[in-house]
């Protein structure tokens, strides 16, 4: 079953909400695309614009990746004699921060600033964070706490950038493709950890912390110039009262909504949020425990540490791809792909033997990246135009709530607790999320609500 039809199944009701976005006519395709049957070609080739951006996006997330990778491993394994899990934790916490507080400046800046804008603004600023931070290590290495200042500053364009980019697409592509670029903007998140795998710990092994930020520095700035040459089209949102049949009539921009009341007439949206919101306490740490659990179980090196978020990447981009074809309701699939986590996760724990982890943090990845293309692809369905910046900036929060908790808990914890009991505990907080979702019921199961006059909200 694909996701598309899953989706159409599984929110009727909300249908007036779909129609009352009212996008650009369906452009004639490319000459990639014909009536003869013959294969379209990739959406990124076929769309330049979508292309430009979609590669922008990718050298964001790797750099970033990089960074936290790279840092962190430099943390553990150079930085800091005792205490290490502390302070991986701690620096965990502050990249994942600015996405949580700063969520509702976020919103009203993707509402209020043009998309490419926003999104050629905080690449650029994050190339010059980087730059500076180079520049500081070049002859030494540099304080503990500068460090976690240019994670948090990398950290903050980055929580711009992402939220306005999912809001972008249907700027950049056409309502039928509006799922396949889903898959290759999450898909990006994947291929950054890929790179952040390979490059991060390998690179501060060899240049340290001033050749790991001329990295970042190099490909925050090729996003910047990408993004500022793609072309972004005008989705027209019909003003309340102006049916979506009326093309001609004067689109009025919506005002932005409070973000409580955007997830408050979401209620099946916002009961899938609160379970991986719970899930994501113990994902997320992996990133943590990665880093402790090869210096101190496997005894490795950063080669060690590019192995296995290698694994992870490559996992999460493969479930990004084939997510769509896992059958089944979302929350179904969802809980399916929760139980079979917890189990990759909690192996480690039994079995620490590095083709066996290596292979568990791949299966793990798939689940997160089959998981996300499902739900990302949902949301992107029943939430309706108007709210889609504020409603996925409140998504990127929610879902990173926990990931401060869970980089200060699980880095605490690695001061005392072996990274294989880590590990154990991992597999088991993801049992009762996985349940949670399972018992979820779907809009079409629950009796349909009167529908206003009109069929309108």
């Amino acid at each position: 079953m694909s996701t598309a039809s899953t989706v159409t199944k599984t929110g009727p009701e909300t249908g007036p909400e779909s129609a009352a976005e009212t996008r650009p006519e369906t452009r004639p395709e490319t000459e990639a695309e014909t009536a003869g049957g013959r294969r379209r070609a990739p959406l990124v080739l076929r769309n330049r614009a979508f292309g430009a951006v979609w590669l922008g996006q990718i050298l964001t997330q790797a750099a970033v990746r990089m960074f936290q990778v790279g840092v962190a491993w430099w943390i553990v394994a150079y930085a800091v004699d005792d205490v290490r899990g502390l302070a991986s934790g701690l620096f965990m916490a502050a990249c994942t921060l600015p996405a949580v507080a700063l969520a509702p400046v976020v919103a009203a800046a993707v509402t209020r600033f043009p998309h490419r804008s926003v999104l050629r603004t905080a690449a650029a600023l994050a190339g010059g964070a980087s730059g500076a931070l180079a520049l500081w290590a070049y002859d030494g290495g540099p304080p503990l706490a500068t460090v976690y200042a240019a994670g948090l500053a990398l950290a903050t364009c980055q929580a711009f950038f992402d939220p306005c980019l999912t809001t972008s697409v249907p700027e950049l592509v056409d309502d039928a493709d509006i799922e396949t670029a889903t898959g290759f903007e999450l898909s990006t998140q994947s291929l950054a950890g890929l790179a952040g795998a390979l490059l991060g710990a390998l690179t501060v092994d060899r240049t340290g912390v001033a050749g790991l930020a001329a990295g970042c520095a190099a490909a925050y700035l090729g996003a910047a110039l990408l993004v500022a040459g793609a072309r972004f089209r005008t989705v027209v949102t019909a003003a309340p009262g102006v049916g979506a049949d009326a093309p001609d009539a004067p689109a009025a921009p919506a005002e932005p909504r409070p973000l409580r009341r955007i997830l408050g007439e979401l209620p099946y949206v916002r009961r899938i949020l609160v379970c991986f919101t719970a899930a994501n306490l113990f994902t997320t740490a992996v990133f943590v425990v990665i880093p402790l659990y090869t210096r101190s179980v496997l005894a490795g090196g950063g080669g060690t540490v590019a192995l296995l978020e290698a694994s992870l990447g490559t996992g999460a981009l493969v479930g990004a791809f084939t997510g769509a074809r896992v059958p089944g309701r979302p929350t179904t699939a969802g809980a399916c792909c929760l139980g079979l986590m917890a189990l990759a996760l909690a192996l480690p724990g039994l079995i620490a033997h590095r083709p066996v982890v290596a292979g568990c943090l791949a299966v793990a990845g798939w689940c997160a990246g089959a998981v996300s293309v499902r739900f990302v692809a949902l949301f992107q369905r029943l939430v309706p135009t108007a709210d889609k910046p504020g409603f996925f900036a409140v998504m990127q929060a929610v879902l990173g709530a926990s990931l401060p908790v869970a980089s200060l808990a699980f880095g605490f914890a690695g001061d005392f607790l072996s990274p294989r009991t880590l590990c154990l505990v991992q597999g088991a907080g993801l049992v009762p999320a996985a349940c949670a979702l399972a018992l979820l019921k779907s809009p079409s199961a629950a009796p349909a609500p009167p529908e206003p006059a009109g069929g309108e909200r």
